[in-house]
């Protein structure tokens, strides 16, 4: 067999493993760690069991694959966000509510269910944690850029560094009750602190 009839092969099977991990990540969403079942996975993402068992024969191989691909999915949807920030008057409010947008997102709901399961099993542990401070240090990075703030000055990386943990607990507390008003006050709240602080000395 030839190296282009191959090709498509690879192909298939590239989006077959893409619809796996898709499909995983919205059973996340969905049903929590502990109703994601590879059964159900297979089911939703229209594959095979057998299909599904070649790429990932156990739950676990799965979801740590699966941690990967939603640390991609939650880089890319930062770095979109953040790219579609306005400049000028209003900037520090625009990327404080872009920010708890994201923290509240589906996205970082299936995060938080993994975060949940790999603090008692070791082997998911062993996965999430890099990836989880990878995207934190992107999220810094990213949100320092925005704010057009010099970090060596004292005290802006303490309140960039304020602000992730905010909405990330913001974000955490909208799992239980999604409050979009309330949300919003505080945010803003933040904003006015925030730039009001980020002036000093500037």
């Amino acid at each position: 067999m030839t190296a282009t009839a191959r090709v498509p092969q690879a192909d298939r099977s590239r989006a077959m493993r893409t619809r796996l991990l898709e499909a995983t990540v919205d059973l996340l969403v969905e049903r929590g760690f502990s109703g994601t079942s590879t059964t159900l996975v297979s089911e939703r993402a229209g594959v095979s069991r057998g299909a599904q068992l070649h790429h990932f024969p156990t739950k676990n191989d799965l979801v740590v694959a699966a941690v990967r691909h939603l640390t991609e999915l939650r880089g890319a949807e930062l770095a979109e966000a953040f790219a579609a920030v306005p400049r000028g008057a209003g900037r520090t409010r625009a990327v404080v509510r872009m920010l708890g947008d994201h923290y509240s997102s589906p996205v970082f709901s299936a995060a938080l269910e993994l975060w949940v399961a790999a603090r008692t099993d070791p082997q998911l542990l062993a996965a999430v944690e890099p990836l989880e401070q990878e995207v934190g240090r992107e999220a810094h990075r990213l949100t320092v850029r925005a704010l057009g703030v010099d970090e060596s000055r004292p005290g802006v990386r303490e309140l960039v560094q304020a602000t992730l943990d905010l909405v990330r607990g913001l974000g955490l507390a909208s799992t239980i009750t999604d409050d979009e008003r309330r949300r919003r006050r505080i945010l803003d709240e933040w904003a006015r602190t925030l730039d009001a602080r980020l002036q000093e000395g500037a």
